[in-house]
């Protein structure tokens, strides 16, 4: 018998008073009791995108609001800039290519985030782009992005949309879609808001809205007008998981109660934390330019993957990811993404030097362990 403990960045752990108010009887969503929940959450979830626009709720994975954040911007034979620079970079490009747009390609080696440089010199070859497709925190390759600085740039020499892939980053890492001038952001539930999957959540600025208008709508599900729509009633065009918008709501209490600035520093302490300590045991980072949601480490090397994980999960009870696509078995990703504190990473460093030992990676043992209590030692 051992406790399971997830170190994922998507499920992420869900605190105990949001599961217990999830477990409450199922109420209706076209009732007042609802409306009034929904009217709550759409006041709460402004201040998680740092916004005064209105925020979307859809029903979906986070590749929903995605498909949403294309579908109702870009118009067949239209030019959008993305980065490929991880699988769901990649995705952007996907979905651009789906809705019969003209995807414009920035390819980055794994671990590299985009230069503003770059995406400045595709616009001035590309003057008609009509936007610009950003990850601000990769998932597959624990790689943040300067979305910021990106904005700005492209804001000043064109009319073109910056849209950011917010689903590992929103309630993370800093990001604030007003001030920084960004037109999309979108979010999943199964991350930094700590419910299960299922719902998404997108912002939508009055500059994106008018190119949204000028766009023939080729989506039904996924239409952000009928979503504007029914929230002027407070209300959802179709039938909503009732049970997680009450769950996001209660997250998003939590988050106002810790304050965005302290979730931001603790995210940031946490992730120093484990990338002190993985380094500390003589691993190596994939990313050039660390998140602060998720840690991708290389598999050392002689190690076989499966050995390691099978001891990881099945004898300590510790789930990470892998990594994915050309990375399957070379790499294994620790998430810090969500309802975690400093034990919680001082927990998942031992697990790992018990999971190590046992696939027969050689190593001073405990090194990992002190060199983050350490750290936590100085910056609690």
């Amino acid at each position: 018998m051992f406790k399971r403990r997830l170190f994922t960045p998507g499920p992420t752990p869900v605190p105990e008073k949001i599961m217990l108010k999830m477990s409450e009887p199922i109420i209706h969503h076209r009732n007042p009791e609802f409306k009034e929940i929904f009217a709550e959450l759409n006041s709460n979830i402004k201040y998680l995108f740092q916004t005064e626009h209105n925020v979307y709720t859809l029903t979906s994975s986070g590749t929903g609001a995605m498909e949403s954040a294309v579908a109702n911007v870009i118009g067949e034979s239209e030019k959008a800039i993305f980065v490929n620079g991880g699988k769901f970079g990649q995705r952007w490009g996907q979905l651009i290519k789906t809705f019969r747009g003209i995807p414009l390609e920035i390819k980055k080696e794994w671990g590299e985030p985009p230069t503003v440089d770059e995406i400045i010199e595709l616009i001035r070859q590309n003057p008609d782009v009509k936007a610009v497709y950003l990850t601000h925190s990769e998932t597959s390759t624990g790689t943040v992005t300067d979305v910021k600085e990106i904005a700005k740039a492209v804001h000043q020499i064109s009319d073109a949309l910056i849209v950011v892939d917010g689903i590992t980053s929103i309630g993370a890492i800093e990001l604030r879609m007003d001030a920084w001038d960004l037109d999309i952001v979108l979010t999943g539930s199964q991350k930094g808001l700590m419910i299960p999957p299922g719902l998404a959540f997108i912002a939508v600025s009055e500059r994106a809205w008018q190119k949204i208008n000028k766009t023939e709508n080729r989506t039904f599900y996924f239409s952000l007008k009928k979503a504007q729509m029914a929230l002027e009633s407070g209300d959802t065009p179709w039938t909503p998981a009732i049970t997680l918008v009450i769950g996001a709501n209660e997250a998003l209490k939590l988050i106002k109660a810790e304050g965005l600035e302290n979730i931001w520093n603790r995210h940031q302490r946490l992730a120093e934390g484990i990338r002190i300590g993985v380094k500390a045991l003589g691993l190596n980072l994939m990313s050039k330019n660390p998140s602060n949601a998720i840690t991708a480490v290389f598999i050392p090397e002689g190690i076989e993957f499966k050995k390691f994980n099978d001891a990881l999960k099945y004898e300590f009870g510790i789930t990470v990811a892998g990594g994915q696509e050309q990375y399957k078995g070379k790499l294994f990703r620790i998430s810090h993404l969500g309802y975690y504190d400093e034990l919680d990473m001082v927990t998942m460093i031992s697990a790992l030097e018990f999971a190590l030992k046992k696939a027969g990676y050689k190593f001073q043992f405990s090194s990992g362990v002190n060199a983050i209590q350490n750290y936590f030692l100085m910056n609690l």
